[in-house]
């Protein structure tokens, strides 16, 4: 991989080009692109010439900037959650329809919690996640089952750094965090209410795989009203039944 003088591989300057991109900020002009990237303007209008050119980025309306089709389509065609998701969205569309709001499905992505699903309604409570969008651990209810499941490296990790709770409601020392990891150990469950918005409850399980390793976060985000916790027996039901489907083989 042929390196810039500073010792950077062009596909590592390309990466800090692609990382430019937010779920909120979905379109950027070249020259904001070079902003957040830390890179000169010319060399991030050179990265993102070739990207165009191989269908990575593509350019819209004002010379704006925007994730290409093909990168999206080389994700997914990739991406280990393709049967994560494959084996949720039934059960996931089921446990929506009984919820009546938000149900969604994430994974864990470093030190965040990455939706790769989530089913609303018109009417349903706020909520601030969606797909390909990400959250701290420690701020949601999903992100703290899969906190609770994670290597000791990782908790640890987080627990090490500095908890930006959301809203009051929100965990703000390590040891309230310790003590919320071990009651979601304990329970199976993660139910915060008005942690993300004073409004919404998460209400989260465990789902786990083959090998009865948890890979990811069933949850749903309903009215901040105390009822949140009534909802656990239904998503542990509908988080055995995404296991079963991951243990049963995809017919040839």
């Amino acid at each position: 991989m042929a390196r810039t003088p500073t010792g950077e591989s062009v596909l590592a300057r390309a990466v800090r080009v692609l990382d430019a991109f937010t779920a909120e900020e979905p379109t950027l002009a070249v020259g904001e692109i070079a902003r957040r990237s830390g890179l000169h303007v010319a060399t991030a209008s050179r990265l993102v010439a070739e990207l165009v050119a191989h269908g990575l980025l593509e350019r819209g309306p004002g010379r704006q900037v925007r994730i290409g089709v093909r990168l999206w389509e080389l994700g997914a065609r990739a991406s280990p959650t393709v049967s994560l998701r494959d084996a949720a969205m039934p059960i996931l569309e089921d446990v929506h329809a009984v919820v009546g709001h938000h149900a969604q499905l994430g994974i864990i992505d470093a030190d965040d919690v990455l939706f790769v699903e989530r089913l609303s309604a018109r009417d349903s409570v706020i909520n601030f996640s969606r797909i390909a969008g990400r959250l701290p651990l420690a701020t949601s209810s999903s992100g703290l089952v899969l906190l609770a499941h994670a290597p000791p490296p990782v908790q640890e990790r987080v627990l090490a750094g500095p908890l930006r709770p959301v809203t009051p409601a929100g965990l703000h020392t390590p040891a309230q965090l310790r003590a919320q990891l071990a009651e979601v150990r304990r329970t199976q469950s993660a139910v915060l209410a008005g942690h993300q918005h004073p409004d919404a409850t998460g209400v989260a399980v465990p789902v786990r795989d083959a090998r009865n390793e948890v890979v990811a976060a069933l949850s749903v985000v309903v009215p901040n009203d105390g009822r949140g916790a009534d909802l656990v027996p239904l998503l542990l039901s509908a988080a055995r039944g995404i296991t079963r489907a991951l243990r049963t083989p995809a017919p040839s």
